[in-house]
């Protein structure tokens, strides 16, 4: 062991085998990193036990693995670190956490992830923290309007989750540091690559990496990248105090996915404009909310401050009962009703049983489907869309 007499024990068989093959070795060098399964790190020398400064002093606070993924991620994001979470809620709550205590103001966006809602109404509150909540497609002054003396963060999604309303996160930033208060963005619809909160000033850039980053729907983690090295402290401390930790085989996993990001993302953004294009000319449909589709709402916010697209979008459907929503979904052969998205696989969700919990409930003229568009061919997509859309007109 290092920095100790390695020479290999006499006496017992149960002394020599747990010393046996745990010599200091060089490891070769391989494509990804190591996976290091271990909870005990060994200390070469006493007077660096309990100096954690320079290299980790016991595995949760993750080894080689880890460290991988959150530089590749913190390279991705332009920033200085990537702290890493055990779910995308994880990575939510953690911030949140990290930075709010009793008697302070949370301001969110309404059209927030709504396990990310619970936790802002159910948890949080609990706590003393109040959070406020403002239209999704709110201009950048009306949200600045809201900020009082006890606001403390401001939490913003856009797209938002399922009706995919723009927000002027850059101008909503610029204000919000003029007033002193730190802002966050759920950016899991951009994956930190066609859109990158911190070049727009955003003081942490939040991702479910269970979707497009790991991308085959069999992980499960969440990231908060900073360029701030001391609000990246902030938030590790408050990590390691709750006792978050991810797995060295999943974050192998996700690193892996990190790879290929761009090469799905071109696909999903070049199927999902098809399908998106295809779908505002049936009969059945009354608008499609894309924000990268030309006159769709928020494309103009989209088109100044994204690279890029991702295949999440929603549908609105002209008026008919939640039986024909059912059926339309139930006729899909190649889309599965799952609410997760950013794998492989095409997905469809009806949405309005979620937005019973929304402060602002816009009438958009008909149920609403979110669809999230795989790697499948797209024409072969369309036709199941076109059988389910049948069954949607009781054909």
């Amino acid at each position: 062991m290092a920095g100790k007499d390695d020479t290999p024990p006499s006496g017992d068989d149960s002394t020599r085998l747990i010393r046996a093959g745990g010599g200091p070795r060089p490891l070769p060098r391989t494509v990804g990193p190591a996976i290091q399964r271990g909870s005990t790190v060994l200390i070469a020398r006493a007077a660096d036990l309990y100096d954690h400064s320079s290299a980790p002093t016991y595995g949760r606070a993750g080894l080689e693995a880890q460290a991988a993924l959150r530089e590749a991620l913190a390279q991705m994001e332009g920033g200085c670190d990537a702290l890493l979470y055990p779910s995308g809620l994880a990575a939510i709550s953690g911030v949140l956490l990290a930075l709010l205590k009793s008697g302070d103001e949370l301001m969110v966006s309404d059209g927030v992830y709504n396990p990310t809602r619970r936790f802002c109404d159910v948890v949080l509150r609990r706590f003393g923290v109040e959070p406020r909540y403002f239209r999704p497609d709110a201009a950048a002054e009306d949200v600045l309007a809201m900020i009082s003396p006890a606001t403390r963060l401001i939490l913003m999604e856009s797209p938002a989750s399922l009706t995919f309303e723009m927000q002027d996160v850059a101008a909503i930033v610029s204000g919000a540091r003029r007033r002193g208060v730190t802002t966050a963005m759920d950016n899991t619809w951009g994956a930190g690559l066609v859109f990158k909160p911190l070049a727009h000033g955003v003081d942490i850039s939040i991702q479910a990496l269970t979707k497009y980053v790991g991308g085959h729907s069999d992980l499960f983690m969440g990231a908060a990248a900073v360029a701030d090295p001391a609000l990246a402290a902030t938030l590790s401390d408050s990590a390691w105090d709750i006792g978050w930790s991810v797995a060295p085989e999943a974050a192998y996993d996700m690193l892996r996915g990190l790879r290929t990001l761009p090469v799905r993302m071109a696909r999903h953004q070049e199927s999902g404009l098809a399908v998106a294009s295809w779908l505002r000319e049936q009969p059945e449909v009354i608008e499609v909310l894309h924000p990268a589709l030309p006159g769709a709402p928020g494309h103009a916010l989209w088109a100044r401050d994204y690279s890029g697209c991702c295949g999440l979008f929603g549908v609105v459907l002209r008026p008919a009962p939640t039986a024909a929503v059912h059926a339309m979904l139930d006729r899909l052969r190649l889309f599965g009703l799952g609410f997760s998205w950013g794998g492989f696989e095409s997905l469809a969700i009806h949405c309005d049983p979620q937005f019973d919990k929304r402060r602002f409930r816009a009438d958009r003229g008909g149920p609403v489907v979110r669809l999230h568009i795989g790697l499948e061919r797209p024409d072969d997509l369309i036709g199941d869309l076109r059988a389910g859309l049948d069954a949607y007109a009781g054909r």
